[in-house]
């Protein structure tokens, strides 16, 4: 017999008695169910809490996020990262008004075919807004079935999801889907944690485990290895002219696609060749101070920045001015340069310093 079959009754009782109080799950409606889960892509639920409560209370319907600004969507995601995220919900919401009447969809597929939903979102909306009996596999879940069964195929493989989806839908229990796997996602984020460190005491499937009476919790998963990130040196100027500081929108194709950002260019240059590039690009720089360097990782880019406070009396070309108000609430610019944005705001509130 399966170590799955017998899951589902210890996992809902540690769940009905263990369950993080989120607000999503005080109030499962398809809408904010939708929007925890977007949020919580690639991203920790405590750094979710403030940006989901915001993003609600701005937006709190599928019209108004369908109806919102580009500029206005940007600040409200501005430091939760992978922007896309944020346009595939206006793009679903706009279907969603278009074609549902404003409602989310009731029904499996019709999720999956809205932007940004993916075989994982689709289950979860379903099966705990809706009630739907179908899974929601995402990486806490196939960790746990993983080291339940002592597996060591690769997580990564997308076979083994299918396979993993199949075995989960055969075991859901009747009536509580939407409970059973928050239960699996739950059990993988606070106790069956990854990098061979879960908390088997406190695991209440611990007595089913494979991995664990075998000692295998650190071998298991099995991922394949992600490719080596590749390292970009980058130069940024927070350029301060009248009391403003100058930003421009990258292109609308590839990272951050789209986004505000202060000027720079490749490589880490030095006082004096930052000074040749600015005079180069027609700025004229009257003062320039280094300024700390900082550094963020992509999911396969990792940039090493070297920064530049350039006050000047150029207006240049291509920017716009922004007053530290602007900055601090109206543009949105991504957590990359989140440094340089705080050194911005701070100059501009008291320049001189």
């Amino acid at each position: 017999m399966d170590v799955l079959s017998r899951i589902p009754a210890p996992l809902l009782q540690w769940y009905g008695e263990n369950a993080r109080i989120l607000p999503w799950r005080n109030e499962p409606s398809p809408y904010r169910v939708w929007i925890s889960e977007i949020m919580l892509q690639q991203t920790r639920v405590t750094a979710v809490m403030p940006y989901y409560e915001r993003f609600l209370h701005a937006l709190p319907s599928p019209a108004e996020l369908a109806a919102v600004p580009d500029e206005k969507l940007m600040k409200l995601w501005e430091g939760l990262g992978y922007y896309n995220r944020a346009r595939n919900l206006k793009k679903a919401a706009q279907i969603i008004v278009e074609q549902w009447k404003g409602e989310l969809p009731s029904s499996f597929d019709a999720l999956l075919s809205l932007p940004g939903i993916g075989a994982y979102t689709a289950g979860a909306i379903a099966s705990i807004a809706f009630g739907i009996p179908v899974p929601a596999v995402d990486g806490n879940v196939l960790r746990v079935v993983s080291r339940l069964r002592a597996s060591k195929d690769d997580i990564a493989d997308p076979k083994v999801k299918l396979r993993i989806s199949e075995d989960i839908a055969a075991i859901l229990p009747h009536g509580c889907a939407g409970d059973f796997n928050q239960a699996m996602m739950e059990l993988g984020a606070v106790v069956c944690l990854p990098n061979g460190q879960p908390l088997c005491g406190k695991c209440p499937l611990a007595s089913l485990c494979r991995a664990y009476a075998e000692g295998l919790t650190g071998d298991i998963p099995v991922k394949a290895a992600k490719k080596k990130r590749r390292i970009e040196a980058r130069t940024i100027f927070v350029l301060i002219r009248s009391s403003r500081a100058a930003i421009r929108q990258r292109e609308e194709k590839g990272l951050l696609a789209g986004l505000w950002e202060f000027p720079g260019t490749e490589g880490a240059l030095s006082s004096a060749e930052a000074e040749d590039f600015l005079r180069a690009s027609g700025i004229v720089p009257y003062r320039i101070v280094p300024l700390a360097p900082a550094k963020h990782i992509f999911t396969h880019i990792e940039w090493r920045m070297t920064g530049y406070l350039v006050d000047t009396s150029s207006p240049g070309e291509g920017f716009t001015w922004c007053t530290w108000e602007e900055l601090a609430h109206t543009h949105a610019l991504p957590s990359a340069f989140r440094t340089y944005t705080k050194t911005a705001i701070q100059y501009l509130k008291a320049p001189g310093l």
